[in-house]
């Protein structure tokens, strides 16, 4: 992995994205210290923005995507009205504590 500073990075973005399309990953440092990795996309990574950031929340343990098709009851089903005055926050935190 080579490295670069900030301003060595922004003076030759050309060069590095160059370089990066070869292959070659790049750590971006700011006063020494690491800020960045400016890395080559894999050919299975050619997906959307939307994608590529689910993949990210996935892989950092924050979500789990399915792998299946939504349930037709759940797509036909009413949406849930909520008692006035109530959030729709608190009724989910009310939901989650309840363990429904």
């Amino acid at each position: 992995m080579k490295q670069a500073s900030v301003t060595e990075t922004k003076n030759g973005l050309s060069a590095i994205l160059e370089q990066v399309k070869d292959g070659e990953t790049f750590l971006i440092t700011e006063h020494g210290k690491p800020v960045a990795r400016l890395e080559p996309v894999r050919a299975n990574e050619s997906r959307s923005v939307e994608e590529a950031a689910l993949d990210e929340l996935e892989r950092r343990g924050f979500i789990r995507q399915g792998k299946g098709r939504v349930r037709r009851e759940l797509i036909d089903s009413q949406a849930v009205k909520l008692p006035k005055g109530v959030s729709v926050l608190d009724a989910l935190l009310d939901e989650r504590r309840s363990g429904r």
